[in-house]
Protein backbone atom coordinates (compact mmCIF):
# COMPACT_ATOMS: atom_id res chain seq x y z
CA UNK A 1 0.00 0.00 0.00
CA UNK A 2 1.28 3.39 -0.81
CA UNK A 3 0.98 6.53 1.23
CA UNK A 4 0.63 9.81 -0.09
CA UNK A 5 2.79 12.64 1.10
CA UNK A 6 3.42 15.98 0.23
CA UNK A 7 6.82 17.77 0.21
CA UNK A 8 8.13 21.55 0.18
CA UNK A 9 10.85 22.40 -2.06
CA UNK A 10 12.21 25.62 -3.19
CA UNK A 11 11.91 26.37 -7.32
CA UNK A 12 14.99 26.00 -8.30
CA UNK A 13 15.75 21.83 -6.32
CA UNK A 14 12.14 21.38 -7.96
CA UNK A 15 13.16 22.32 -11.27
CA UNK A 16 16.66 19.98 -10.81
CA UNK A 17 14.19 16.84 -9.54
CA UNK A 18 11.82 17.17 -12.32
CA UNK A 19 14.55 17.32 -14.99
CA UNK A 20 15.99 14.19 -13.55
CA UNK A 21 12.91 12.50 -13.31
CA UNK A 22 12.28 13.28 -17.21
CA UNK A 23 15.76 12.19 -18.06
CA UNK A 24 15.05 8.87 -16.30
CA UNK A 25 11.98 8.60 -17.89
CA UNK A 26 10.00 8.15 -15.21
CA UNK A 27 7.43 9.92 -12.59
CA UNK A 28 8.75 12.56 -10.48
CA UNK A 29 7.19 10.56 -7.42
CA UNK A 30 8.57 7.26 -8.96
CA UNK A 31 12.16 9.23 -9.15
CA UNK A 32 11.93 10.26 -5.75
CA UNK A 33 11.21 6.84 -4.39
CA UNK A 34 13.89 5.27 -6.02
CA UNK A 35 16.51 7.90 -4.72
CA UNK A 36 15.04 7.40 -1.43
CA UNK A 37 15.45 3.29 -1.85
CA UNK A 38 19.07 4.24 -3.18
CA UNK A 39 19.88 6.30 -0.38
CA UNK A 40 18.88 3.27 2.55
CA UNK A 41 20.42 0.60 0.99
CA UNK A 42 23.85 2.62 0.49
CA UNK A 43 23.63 3.35 4.05
CA UNK A 44 23.07 -0.55 5.32
CA UNK A 45 25.65 -1.04 2.86
CA UNK A 46 28.01 1.27 4.85
CA UNK A 47 26.98 -0.08 8.16
CA UNK A 48 27.91 -3.30 7.45
CA UNK A 49 31.18 -2.49 5.94
CA UNK A 50 33.74 -2.76 8.72
CA UNK A 51 37.39 -1.30 7.93
CA UNK A 52 40.01 -4.03 7.78
CA UNK A 53 42.69 -4.31 9.98
CA UNK A 54 46.65 -3.33 8.98
CA UNK A 55 48.81 -6.10 9.76
CA UNK A 56 52.47 -5.68 10.34
CA UNK A 57 54.23 -1.79 10.57
CA UNK A 58 53.24 0.49 7.97
CA UNK A 59 56.09 0.67 5.66
CA UNK A 60 57.05 3.45 2.16
CA UNK A 61 55.49 2.73 -0.92
CA UNK A 62 57.97 1.27 -3.87
CA UNK A 63 60.16 3.55 -5.83
CA UNK A 64 59.42 3.43 -9.49
CA UNK A 65 61.99 1.61 -10.68
CA UNK A 66 61.35 -1.02 -8.28
CA UNK A 67 57.76 -1.66 -9.71
CA UNK A 68 58.93 -1.60 -13.18
CA UNK A 69 62.17 -3.11 -12.91
CA UNK A 70 60.88 -6.57 -14.50
CA UNK A 71 61.06 -8.50 -17.65
CA UNK A 72 58.20 -8.04 -18.59
CA UNK A 73 58.00 -4.53 -18.72
CA UNK A 74 61.32 -4.06 -20.06
CA UNK A 75 61.66 -3.25 -23.75
CA UNK A 76 63.20 -5.83 -25.89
Amino acid sequence: MMKKVTIRLDDQTAKQVLAQAVKHKTSLSRYIRGVLRYEAAYRAWREDRKPWPLKGPPEPYPKRDEIYDRPLFRRR
